[in-house]
């Protein structure tokens, strides 16, 4: 593969993974049920138990919306970029990532806005939503590793390509029956 035809490819990985960050943003955006503060008389605001566990599902339907589009994803630069060998795996990594943190902007771009702001406007009564946005960085982690996953797996179970195997290292020697026997120690 030419320099140029590379670098080209490389830009069309990069915006197939902004576009699918993107559209992995509105599906977040969409499953996700924002839980809310209860604002009381003396102004201070509740959450019940059953809120704060919605609150950390966000970030789980984040891993789980990644783990899809790092599959989709890693299996793309697999199939594009195999003749590259183990750089594969940096630029399937990089797409995920790229692709998780468009997700997490634009999905915080989809939220109700600032929860601060949202909540010293709110009279007591009033359900102010939490921000949405995502609590655990470390989730873009899950992206990069499961878009590694394809070009794994299918390096280990595929076909090899052609050229591939042959490094010039010595290939498995048949050994004929005399050969062995000759080697064999003689019982004493």
């Amino acid at each position: 593969m030419g320099r140029l035809r590379l670098i080209s490819w490389l830009g069309v990985m990069a915006g197939i993974a902004v576009v699918s960050g993107a559209l992995a943003a509105l599906l977040w955006a969409r499953v996700v049920h924002l839980p809310g503060y209860v604002v009381q008389a003396d102004h201070s605001a509740v959450m019940s138990e059953h809120g704060h566990a919605e609150v950390f599902a966000a970030d789980a339907w984040f891993v789980l919306i990644g783990l899809g589009v790092g599959l989709v994803l890693g299996g793309l630069a697999w199939s594009w970029f195999r003749s590259l060998g183990w750089p594969v795996a940096l630029i399937s990594a990089g797409a995920a990532v790229l692709s998780g943190l468009v997700c997490w902007g634009i999905g915080q771009l989809l939220g109700p806005g600032s929860f601060e702001t949202r909540l010293a406007h709110a009279v007591p009564g009033d359900t102010v939503p939490v921000a949405f946005q995502l609590h655990s960085p470390a989730a873009l982690a899950a992206w990069a590793m499961t878009a590694v996953l394809p070009g794994m797996l299918a390096s280990l179970l595929g076909p090899e390509l052609p050229g591939e195997g042959d490094s010039g290292a010595p290939g498995p020697v048949e050994v004929s029956a005399d050969a062995r026997s000759a080697s064999e120690p003689t019982p004493v």
